[in-house]
């Protein structure tokens, strides 16, 4: 009786003890999970996950996120970059698979890292024997500051214009089919 008392009450334990995680993977965590996708007119997709940090009165690019260091374009675990066909993106062609995005902002140009490495959390950057490619972002400043990093797309015609926005700054690149 006593060893059927001492296994219910490890159960109880272990049930508070996994609540906190459970709302914390349901959406409360600080930096929730988001997702990005773009279908190119004969199907095809682009799909995008990861976590959203929000400014939350920090000063985030030359700060927290440094000048000059490989960032990993969001929060928690590794962006994802997801592509079902072979892609131009920007003057790279990046075949089909599964890949992780980084990227290397500078104050007046950014640099979109695809590496080949997966599975990764966000950090450590693996380093430049795992890119697949780099290659040039376009940097503009948004009209207003934007509390929540973003991932997105523009769709015109037959591309795909990939944007991260937080703080003050958009960065972006055109992805197209390659045919």
């Amino acid at each position: 009786m006593r060893k059927l008392a001492e296994i219910g009450f490890v159960l109880l334990l272990s049930a508070i003890a996994a609540g906190p995680a459970a709302a914390q993977e349901a959406g409360d965590r600080p930096s929730p999970p988001a997702k990005a996708s773009c279908k190119f007119a004969d199907g095809k997709t682009i799909t995008v996950d990861y976590s959203s940090p929000r400014m939350r009165g920090r000063k985030i690019f030359g700060d927290l996120v440094p000048y000059g260091e490989p960032w990993r374009a969001g929060a928690n675990e590794a962006t994802t970059f997801v592509i079902n066909t072979d892609l131009n993106v920007g003057d790279k062609v990046v075949p089909a698979g599964s890949y992780t995005l980084f990227t290397l902002p500078e104050q007046d140009k950014w640099t979109l890292i695809v590496s080949k490495q997966t599975g990764e959390w966000g950090i450590p950057y693996p380093g430049a024997e795992s890119d697949f490619t780099r290659t040039g972002m376009k940097v503009s400043s948004l009209p207003s500051p934007l509390e929540n990093f973003t991932i997105g797309f523009d769709q015109t015609g037959k591309t795909c214009t990939l944007h991260m926005d937080w703080e003050t700054t958009r960065a972006s690149v055109d992805i197209t089919e390659k045919k």
